[in-house]
């Protein structure tokens, strides 16, 4: 079998990249800013850059992430994972380390004008193989909502059960139930009540329990746990195990 040829030289380039999810009208969206030159001028791509000064990885992803978001107003970054094929890049052999980051539902970043928060389950045609690094993040932050209590990341400060649910909903891709969450995280000791009410809308109705996390910091809550999505024959309620 031929080795791929990128050109005279095989030191490769290492690039960082971020994917950013933010639930905005109870869909998770990730941030993505559309490419102006080629290749893949046209296409959607996540942001990042490549490693152009001696620095922690982190810092520099976190560099290149405040040319398109306040990184302030990130409440999360963690290292994804490295992808090393060679034939990644079209025109040269490129490493990039991907991240995962969330920026909670009440934050509203200020974007250029190139860039956009794009519903996960509609992607546009995305560059490289970006669109393969957002199924994975999105998959790792399943698998962290279920042993922790990650979801601080993605809510307000103060919520009710019912717009705590409607997150996991959208993360996970499926309607969780508000009764088995509550249950869950507060059988974890993951949220709290803060003692106020949420007032009845215009319609009227019940005023609504506040709660928040007890915790800003991540944890491990339940190391065994698994959210499970419904079965197609029970109702389209989630259930934790």
């Amino acid at each position: 079998m031929a080795e791929p040829t990128h050109g005279p030289s095989l030191q490769p380039t290492h690039a960082v990249l971020a994917c950013v999810f933010r639930v905005r009208e109870r869909r998770l969206h990730v941030l993505l800013w559309q490419r102006a030159r080629e290749p893949h001028a046209g296409r959607w791509s996540l942001p990042g850059g490549r490693l152009d000064r001696p620095e922690p990885l982190e810092q520099t992803m976190r560099r290149h992430l405040a040319m398109k978001v306040d990184v302030r107003e990130l409440s999360w970054l963690e290292q994804l994972a490295t992808l090393s094929e060679p034939d990644r890049h079209p025109e040269r052999w490129e490493l990039a380390t991907a991240y995962l980051g969330l920026v909670p539902s009440d934050v509203e970043p200020s974007l250029p004008a190139d860039t956009r928060w794009h519903p996960v389950d509609r992607l546009p045609p995305t560059a490289f193989d970006h669109g393969r690094i957002i199924v994975e993040a999105r998959e790792r932050l399943r698998a962290k909502l279920s042993y922790t209590n990650l979801g601080f990341a993605l809510a307000p400060r103060e919520f009710t059960i019912a717009e705590l649910a409607e997150h996991y909903s959208a993360a996970l891709g499926y309607r969780v139930s508000q009764t088995n969450l509550r249950r869950v995280l507060e059988r974890r000791h993951a949220i709290e009540p803060t003692g106020a009410m949420r007032p009845p809308g215009p319609g009227g109705g019940r005023p609504a329990s506040l709660w928040r996390f007890a915790s800003r910091s991540l944890a491990v809550t339940d190391p065994f746990a698994v959210f499970r999505p419904p079965h197609r024959s029970a109702p389209q309620t989630g259930k934790v195990s």
